[in-house]
């Protein structure tokens, strides 16, 4: 399966806000690279389409979802971290560090600049 393929199908995926045009739509940055990290693992063979599927689906519909859907990508997200998970790629306790890094990262740039891991704090 080639990249367009891996992307026609993720496109499919439930909910998935589109523009005019049918494309994906993002209203910020992280949901188009987290978009592309599915995408990419997907296509290394990390997880079948199936398996995406069933479990951003069991996201998209637990109880407390928004009724604008505003927190579609963080459903997708969540997905990305249970199947990553899941299979082993990283443990909980990594990605939960990583998470923490990332955050003081964020906290520790200056607006309109990138985020840089290296600007976090030693957790």
């Amino acid at each position: 399966m080639n990249a367009h393929d891996t992307k026609s199908l993720l496109i499919l995926s439930p909910g998935l806000p589109k523009s005019r045009e049918g494309e994906p739509a993002f209203a910020e940055p992280w949901q188009a690279e987290a978009f592309a990290m599915t995408v990419h693992l997907h296509e290394r063979g990390v997880f079948s389409w199936s398996e995406w599927a069933e479990v951003l689906s069991q996201e998209l519909y637990k109880p407390g979802r928004r009724a604008d859907a505003a927190d579609y990508y963080d459903c997708w997200v969540a997905a990305l971290s249970r199947l990553i998970t899941e299979l082993s790629i990283t443990s909980t306790a990594n990605l939960e560090m990583l998470t923490r890094k990332w955050q003081h990262a964020a906290e520790a740039t200056p607006h309109g600049k990138p985020i840089r891991m290296e600007n976090a704090s030693n957790l």
